[in-house]
């Protein structure tokens, strides 16, 4: 992958069919994670959020449960279309590397976005200035600069494959400007960002042939096909990776999901 020209459009299509089963594993594998740094103190009853690249919507709704009625969600993204608006959480067309909102929030969430935008860092002081005193920032990134390890597969070429073809997407997102190893730097980010009490957990998990997080890989790679066929990926090669994801006698480790979050002093050092 030439790493000369970087085409900043983000490589996955929200809009495209293969979104949807991309999306709910996606959903399925990281909410429960995330529902649980967004709970008490980070949201609290009457608290006013932005969910940042809110993709279907799950999270955005998990927080406008936990404000309740008193309490307001903005949802925003580049693709609202899978987004569904409700009493107390409001849907945007947004682009986070544009203006801001125009208000404060006391609780602002990305997940899986900054690590795709090139301006990541001025995005993110963007966020920290969102927040209202003693708001909370939440930032979760994939860290995919290890090399996924994979526990067992039906042969040596198999997991020879999936190496070529995973190490392959990855040079695909770099080359639309991702940066893999951002979720570590987010937390010293944040630090001189000047917010307080940061604190960063990480989690990954084993995923077997068939099971939703082992899709992922195959959703992903059907999204960036004919960027897979430029970098010389045969159509056979493809669908062998494919059935591979399906295969019981395959498992492999996750990447490596890394949830970071800091808070806004209650005032701002004279």
């Amino acid at each position: 992958m030439p790493t000369d020209t970087v085409d900043t459009e983000y490589a996955f299509d929200n809009a495209a069919e293969e979104a949807v089963p991309q999306l709910r594993a996606l959903e399925a594998f990281l909410d429960p994670i995330t529902m649980r740094r967004l709970a008490p103190p980070v949201l609290a009853p009457s608290a006013t959020c932005w969910e940042i690249g809110a993709g279907g919507g799950s999270v955005a709704r998990g927080m406008a449960w936990a404000v309740g009625p008193d309490g307001r969600v903005l949802a925003t993204d580049i693709d609202t279309s899978r987004l569904v608006p409700a009493a107390n959480l409001g849907v945007r067309q947004h682009d986070v590397r544009t203006a801001p909102p125009g208000e404060s929030f006391d609780v602002v969430h990305a997940r899986l976005v900054l690590l795709h935008l090139p301006e990541r860092r001025r995005v993110l002081r963007t966020l920290v200035d969102a927040l209202a005193p003693g708001g909370w920032l939440v930032v979760e990134e994939f860290d995919c600069t290890a090399p996924l390890r994979v526990l067992t597969a039906p042969n040596d070429d198999a997991a020879k494959l999936f190496g070529q073809v995973t190490d392959a997407m990855l040079g695909i997102l770099q080359g639309h400007g991702a940066d893999l190893g951002w979720a570590q730097d987010v937390h010293a980010e944040m630090r001189d960002a000047g917010l307080t009490d940061v604190d960063t957990v990480t989690h990954s998990e084993s995923w077997t042939g068939g099971s939703g997080g082992a899709s992922l890989y195959a959703t992903n790679s059907r999204q960036l096909q004919p960027e897979l066929i430029e970098a010389g990926f045969t159509a056979g090669q493809l669908d062998a990776f494919r059935n591979l994801l399906r295969d019981p006698e395959f498992a492999v480790m996750s990447y490596h999901f890394v949830s970071t979050r800091g808070r806004r002093p209650d005032a701002r050092p004279v």
